[in-house]
This record gives C-alpha cells, structure tokens and sequence, in this order.
C-alpha cells in the first residue's frame, strides 16, 4: 500500500521522534504523499539533518524541533511554532518512544519513570498541545505508535510492555473524548521491524518471533509508515480508538 502522491495534500503534519527508523519513514512517507512535515527529536544531531536531507529529497521543507517529549516547555513551544508558520496542525504522529531490554529485577525506579515519561507522558503533552488547533478547526487526527508487545505474543520488557499498553489505554479513551470535534485517535502497533527498538533483543526472541509469525519474516518501515499514511489520510473518516496491528500476523 505505497503512499498515494496527493493522499495527504495540504495537511499539516507533526512527527514526534522522527529522526530515525520509523519516525523517519513516516515523515518521509508522509511527505511523498503531499503534506508538509515537522519531526522532533531529542539528542543526535546528525540523525536529525540525515532525516531532514531525506524529506527534503521527497519533496519537502521540514521544521525540525529538538527537545524532549516529557518537556512541557517545549511540547507547548513546538506546536505554537508549528501553527504559527502553516496556520494550523491537521495531524500529530506520536511516534517517539524508548525501550530497555532488562529483566524486571534491574528495572530502576528512575528507568521505569523515563521509559513511562517518553512513552506515555510524550504522548499526552503532544496531543493536548495539538488538541487546541484541532479542536478550534474541528477535525484532525491523531495517531499514536504502539507495540505488539503490550499485548502479543513475544517476551518484551516490562516496563516497556506496561508504557506500551497504557498508550494503547490512552488511546481509546481520547477517542471517545475528542471524537465530538471531529477528531480521530488511533493506535498503530508494529511487529518487531527489521530496523528500530526491537532488533536490541536477545537473538533467540528474534528467532522466537520468526517462528511463530506466519510471514515468517520482519516487517519493513516503510510498510508501518505507509499504513500510517492511510489512517491519517482524508480516506479515513470513520475509524476511530482502533488498534490496527502491522505485525504479519504475530
């Protein structure tokens, strides 16, 4: 399902996380479907300008905005900046998130609370920030990244696993909460990627997963970022607080 070249034409859409990996794919992927991208990101500099050059390569003249998703301060800053240069925010990606592959018995306090705080907390600060621009135009979506992990059948850390399903709870109550102003909450929930978080965990859980997935391989970015593409797209106007998962059937 490649991204349709005028699928998103005119639409305002903001990446979180979108300087590597699947936070990438989608600006891009968005980009090419005809929207103008703005991407976070929050430490690497060089990714930052990498993803940039590719947006731009695809057509695009993205705002970049650096800082962390658990910084109220810069959340507000960040969708202020964005309105203010296009007029209005028409979709927000929360696509940011962490991951740590350690067994519940070394799980700090301090990890568990930035795991939650980027995972979870990102995600609220962004979409309550986007919520005044959507709510004033009365319509937007907003689409948040989950994992298949909170819910299927491979191990995942547990902390991670818990940020991952309170999204997934995030998500359905906001759908009901926001969907009287013609705004759309959904949740994508990726199988493991041949590129991203997931390749950190130990090889005999990759190869767990290859067994046991009927594809009986990784998925690909770009097939997340196209299915993204879609329920943020005009052709959606319908589905909303679903969970849509691109595992292969894990």
């Amino acid at each position: 399902m490649p991204a349709h070249p005028d699928r998103l034409a005119g639409k305002r859409v903001l990446v979180t996380g979108g300087s590597r990996n699947l936070g990438r794919a989608i600006a891009v992927a968005c980009t090419r479907a005809g929207a103008r991208v703005a991407f976070t990101y929050s430490m690497n500099d060089d990714d930052a300008a990498s993803a940039a050059a590719a947006v731009k390569e695809a057509g695009g003249d993205p705002l970049v905005f650096k800082g962390s998703v658990a910084d109220a301060a810069h959340v507000d800053a960040t969708v202020r900046a964005v309105v203010a240069a296009w007029g209005g925010l028409d979709v927000l990606v929360n696509n940011a998130g962490i991951t740590q592959i350690l067994p519940i018995a070394l799980v700090e306090e301090a990890d568990w609370d930035h795991v939650m705080s980027v995972n979870v907390k990102g995600a609220y600060l962004f979409a309550r920030a986007a919520l005044r621009p959507m709510i004033k135009a009365r319509a937007g979506h907003i689409l948040n990244i989950g994992a298949f992990g909170e819910g299927r059948v491979v191990h995942s850390p547990v902390h991670y696993a818990a940020s991952k399903a309170a999204l997934a709870g995030f998500t359905d109550a906001l759908a009901r909460d926001v969907g009287r102003y013609g705004i759309l909450v959904n949740l994508v929930q990726p199988g493991l990627l041949a590129t991203g978080l997931g390749q950190g965990s130990p090889q005999a859980r990759l190869e767990e997963y290859l067994e046991q997935n009927p594809a009986q391989r990784f998925g690909t970015v770009e097939e997340v970022a196209d299915v993204v593409v879609w329920l943020v797209s005009g052709a959606n106007t319908f589905m909303t607080g679903v969970r849509v998962p691109v595992d292969g059937g894990a």
